[in-house]
C-alpha cells in the first residue's frame, strides 16, 4: 500500500503523483539566440510505439546516451552535435533538433543537417509536418526585402510581432525545394524561457494545423455520399404517401434500415476524424491566442493567415459532420413515422379480424341453437320409440296398453325432459367455464 506525505496514515491514489507530473511532463526548452530548430511530425499509430523507442534507443546508443525510460512520452537530450526533443502524442510523434550557433546564411546550416542521414530516413511513420525555424540573435542586421524573398514566397509572406513585441517572425507557411516549411525569428529581448516558449509554439501550431486539415480530404470524400444517401432518403419518404399494402411497407421499411445504416456506417468511419479535427483547430486558435501577436503594418498576420485559410476547412468539416447526424435524425423520424402507419395498418387489420370471429361466433351460435333444436327433436324421436318398445311389451304380457296413445301422449314430456336436460348441461358447462 502506498503511503502518504510523511508522518501522516493517509493513503495514496494509485495515480496522484502520475497526474502531478504530467503538469511537467513537455517542458520547454530553453533557448538562446542564434538558434537553429528543425522539427519533424510523424503520423504514426500505437502500434508503432515500440518501433519508436527501438529507433529512439539506436540513437541513444550511437552517441552514449542514457534509453528512454520505459513508458515515457518524453525526452530530451544532448547529443553533442545537436539536442533532441522527443514527444509521442495520441497519433502523432515530434522530433525537435536543436543546434545553438549563427549560420551563414537563414536555413543553410539547419539542425537536421548535424543529425545522421540513415537514422533520419528510417524515423517509422509517415511524415507529416518538416519545418525549419530559424532564431537570429538580437541586434543582428535585419533582413532586407530581396534576403526575405529568397527564403521565403512573397505573395504569401506573413509577419508578426509576437509576445508583446520581443519577437519578429516571417514565414509563408510553404513547404519549400528542400521539403521544409521556414520561419525565421528575430530576437528583440527574449528571455530563453520566453524564445523556448515562442519556438513551441509555433512548431506546434504547424504540428496542430496539419492535424486539423487531415479531416478535410475526408468531408470531401464523403460529401457526395451524404448527397447520395440524401436523395435516396428524399425518394423513400415520398413514396409513403403511395403505399398500398402491408407488404409495399415492409419493403419501404427494410429500405429505410439500410439507409439508415449507411449513415451510422458512414458517422463511425468519421466521427473520431471531425472530433479530432475540432479538437487540434481549438489549440490552434489556442496557440496563435498564447502567442500575442501584433500587426505590422502594410504586412498580413500570422494568425490572420491560418484563420483564413484553417477557418474555412473547419467549417466544411462540420457541415459534412451536421449534414450526417441531421440525415440520421431524419431518417429515424421517417422510419417512425412508417413504423407509426404500418402499425395503424395492423391496427386496422385485427379490428377486422376481430369483427369477423364475433360475426362467425353468432354464426356459430344460431348454428348451435339450431342444432339443440335438432338434437332435441332426436332426443324425443328415440325416448319416445323406447316407451313404445316398453308399451308393446307390457301388451305382450297382457296388460290392457293403448301403445299409439301412450306413445303420443309421451311426446310433450319426453320433449320437455329433453329440453331441460340440454339447459343444465349447458348451465354447468358455462360454469366449470367460468
Amino acid at each position: 500500500m502506498d503511503e502518504g506525505p510523511e508522518g501522516t496514515a493517509l493513503r495514496d491514489h494509485p495515480l496522484r503523483y502520475a497526474l502531478t507530473n504530467e503538469l511537467h511532463a513537455r517542458p520547454f526548452t530553453e533557448l538562446i539566440a542564434p538558434e537553429q530548430v528543425s522539427h519533424f511530425g510523424m503520423l504514426s499509430p500505437e502500434s508503432e510505439v515500440a518501433a519508436e523507442r527501438i529507433h529512439l534507443l539506436a540513437l541513444c546508443q550511437r552517441y552514449g546516451i542514457a534509453e528512454v525510460p520505459l513508458g515515457a512520452t518524453h525526452f530530451a537530450a544532448d547529443f553533442g552535435a545537436f539536442r533532441l526533443k522527443w514527444e509521442r502524442h495520441s497519433e502523432f510523434t515530434t522530433y525537435t533538433f536543436f543546434h545553438r550557433g549563427p549560420a551563414a546564411e537563414p536555413f543553410a546550416e539547419p539542425a537536421s543537417a548535424r543529425v545522421p542521414r540513415d537514422w533520419l530516413d528510417g524515423l517509422p511513420g509517415q511524415l507529416l509536418v518538416a519545418t525549419h525555424i530559424v532564431l537570429v540573435a538580437e541586434g543582428a542586421p535585419a533582413l532586407s526585402a530581396d534576403q526575405l524573398s529568397r527564403h521565403f514566397v512573397p505573395e504569401s509572406l506573413c509577419r508578426g510581432l509576437m509576445l508583446g513585441g520581443v519577437a519578429d517572425v516571417w514565414t509563408d507557411f510553404r513547404i519549400h525545394a528542400d521539403g521544409f516549411a521556414r520561419t525565421l525569428v528575430q530576437d528583440r529581448g527574449m528571455a530563453p524561457r520566453q524564445a523556448g516558449r515562442l519556438v513551441q509554439r509555433l512548431l506546434e501550431t504547424h504540428t496542430y494545423r496539419n492535424m486539423a486539415l487531415l479531416a478535410l480530404p475526408l468531408a470531401r470524400e464523403i460529401g457526395p455520399e451524404i448527397t447520395r444517401i440524401d436523395k435516396s432518403l428524399v425518394r423513400l419518404t415520398a413514396r409513403m404517401k403511395t403505399l398500398e399494402t402491408t407488404a409495399d411497407q415492409q419493403r419501404l421499411l427494410d429500405e429505410l434500415i439500410s439507409v439508415s445504416a449507411e449513415i451510422e456506417e458512414s458517422i463511425a468511419a468519421t466521427s473520431y476524424r471531425f472530433s479530432a479535427a475540432r479538437a487540434y483547430n481549438a489549440l490552434v486558435g489556442e496557440r496563435l491566442t498564447e502567442m500575442d501577436e501584433q500587426a505590422v503594418e502594410g504586412q498580413p498576420r500570422l494568425s490572420e493567415f491560418i484563420e483564413r485559410r484553417l477557418a474555412p476547412a473547419m467549417r466544411t468539416c462540420e457541415s459534412v459532420a451536421e449534414r450526417q447526424h441531421a440525415l440520421s435524425e431524419r431518417a429515424t423520424r421517417t422510419a417512425d413515422l412508417l413504423r407509426t402507419r404500418v402499425d395503424i395498418a395492423l391496427e386496422g387489420q385485427n379490428r377486422d379480424l376481430l369483427a369477423s370471429m364475433d360475426r362467425r361466433a353468432r354464426l356459430q351460435l344460431r348454428l348451435q341453437q339450431t342444432v339443440e333444436g335438432l338434437s332435441i327433436a332426436a332426443i324425443t324421436y328415440y325416448l319416445v320409440s323406447l316407451v313404445g318398445y316398453a308399451l308393446r311389451a307390457a301388451q305382450k304380457a297382457g296388460a290392457a296398453v293403448d301403445v299409439e296413445l301412450w306413445r303420443g301422449l309421451s311426446i310433450p314430456l319426453v320433449t320437455v325432459a329433453a329440453w331441460g336436460g340440454l339447459r343444465l348441461i349447458r348451465r354447468a358447462l358455462r360454469r366449470n367455464g367460468d
